[in-house]
């Protein structure tokens, strides 16, 4: 039964982190386009917040709850499907941990401009130039890693 429940969990907390991955980059995504300053600082505010509640907190259990399954059912640490899953993912996390910051920053220089009555500056585009740079890779990476969980005994 612990096997089932650390399945059930390393699936769903997967499906928080690549769920509120690609909704709070979605949504960031194209309330900025509409340049409009007051949506952005809403929306920029409550991806934080998403951001600690959920991504924070998967990206931690998913390695944990890995670990768990990889030696309960005996995989091969040498298999190259997990290797590769493990290279990605800490690529993934690797892109994520600045976008963390960028977010804050997007987030900061909305609430300033929209408290200005100001549209959002130059700064607010090259930051947000900078998450979406990062956040296409990671999302690939995401996609990869469900495929080779998914193809693994191929």
């Amino acid at each position: 039964m612990d096997v089932l429940l650390v399945k059930w969990v390393h699936v769903l907390s997967s499906t928080l982190l690549f769920g509120t991955g690609i909704g709070s980059a979605f949504y960031l995504f194209f309330v900025s386009l509409t340049r409009d300053t007051r949506a952005v600082a809403v929306v920029a505010q409550h991806v934080v917040v998403a951001d600690w509640i959920f991504t924070a907190s998967t990206v931690v259990l998913q390695p944990v709850s890995g670990v768990y399954l990889v030696e309960r059912l005996g995989y091969p640490w040498g298999a190259r499907w997990l290797q590769a899953s493990i290279a990605l993912y800490a690529f993934a996390v690797a892109c994520w941990l600045p976008v963390v910051w960028l977010q804050y920053r997007l987030r900061d220089i909305a609430l300033a401009a929209d408290d200005a009555g100001a549209p959002l500056p130059p700064a607010y585009w090259r930051h947000f130039r900078w998450w979406t740079a990062l956040g296409v890779p990671a999302f690939a990476a995401f996609l990869a890693i469900f495929w080779l969980m998914v193809a693994r005994t191929a």
